[in-house]
């Protein structure tokens, strides 16, 4: 799930659609299960939505930009702005709830 363009991740998050952004850890177990629910999620979305992970240990500078105190921690960005943000497991459907709610506000 990784951009599919060469823009940065703040050109992304600036744009039309919406980025969802996944702050995980390699040993977090609980950022394992965002995975499949990430996975479906793109595929309920297809282009109505980027979806991007980002390292926290490995990017500790954006971690602290977005104040990610725990991961998993989800940060949804649609022309700059955060339109929601959230730590911890978040399944499929409400995943899909939220995200549809926000980006038909903005």
């Amino acid at each position: 799930m990784e951009a599919k363009s060469n823009q940065s991740f703040s050109e992304m998050i600036k744009g039309e659609v919406p980025v969802l952004v996944d702050f995980y850890t390699d040993w977090c177990g609980p950022c394992k299960m965002m995975v499949p629910i990430l996975k479906k999620l793109k595929n309920r979305m297809g282009d109505q939505i980027n979806i991007i992970k980002i390292d926290a240990e490995k990017n500790p500078t954006a971690a602290i930009r977005y104040q990610v105190r725990g991961v998993p921690t989800l940060i949804l960005f649609q022309k700059g702005h955060i339109l929601w943000q959230q730590s911890g497991v978040v399944q499929a459907e409400q995943l899909y709830s939220i995200i549809t709610d926000r980006i038909n506000k903005v």
